[in-house]
């Protein structure tokens, strides 16, 4: 979430005029202090330092609690609980849904993002496919994973492992007829 809002920020898809209201923001503005710079590098970065901070610090005072308040003095007594230990206090947790439905609302469902999100998945299917329907165009060493696990699970494995850079330039390869193989 911390890295999102960083992202949406650094990218100018979110500013900080749209997230006036949700009350992480306000809480993490009123900590560093600088309203007016917060799109600057440093502030941005102190703004999502704090905001981890907050949240690690909340589950660590939580669970400290919460292992208190329950008697938790050994795994066997954890073990009994049919809840999580492990947790952010109510308000943080009230606090995080806001931020995340934020986020949902003018960051995950941008346009700009839908349709990155969209040519993500054709260029990872269409290599899948060309890769499936010619195996000989896989590189030999990822070949030789075919006949330990299956062309499929080879195919998988080689496109998981791809940077988003070298995915792109493996699909101009296969499918731009102007660049070279």
């Amino acid at each position: 979430m911390a890295h999102d809002l960083d992202d949406g920020l650094r990218s100018g898809i979110i500013t900080p005029n749209l997230l006036t209201g949700v009350e992480l923001w306000e809480i993490l503005i009123r900590e560093i202090g600088a309203q007016d710079q917060i799109l600057e590098e440093k502030f941005r970065h102190q703004l999502i330092r704090n905001l981890i901070g907050m949240e690690i610090n909340n589950i660590i005072q939580t669970t400290e609690k919460n292992l208190t308040t329950h008697s938790i003095h050994s795994r066997e007594d954890l073990q009994q609980l049919s809840f999580n230990i492990v947790t952010v206090d109510e308000d943080l947790r009230r606090r995080n849904r806001q931020l995340k439905d934020f986020l949902f609302t003018n960051l995950y469902h941008h346009y700009r993002l839908v349709r990155m999100s969209l040519k993500a998945e054709r260029i990872l299917t269409d290599l899948f496919k060309a890769y499936q329907s010619s195996p000989s165009i896989l590189p030999g060493h990822i070949q030789l994973w075919v006949s330990e696990s299956g062309l499929e699970r080879a195919i998988c494995d080689y496109i998981a492992g791809m940077t988003d850079r070298f995915a792109v330039e493996e699909y101009q390869k296969l499918f731009n007829p102007l660049v070279l193989p």
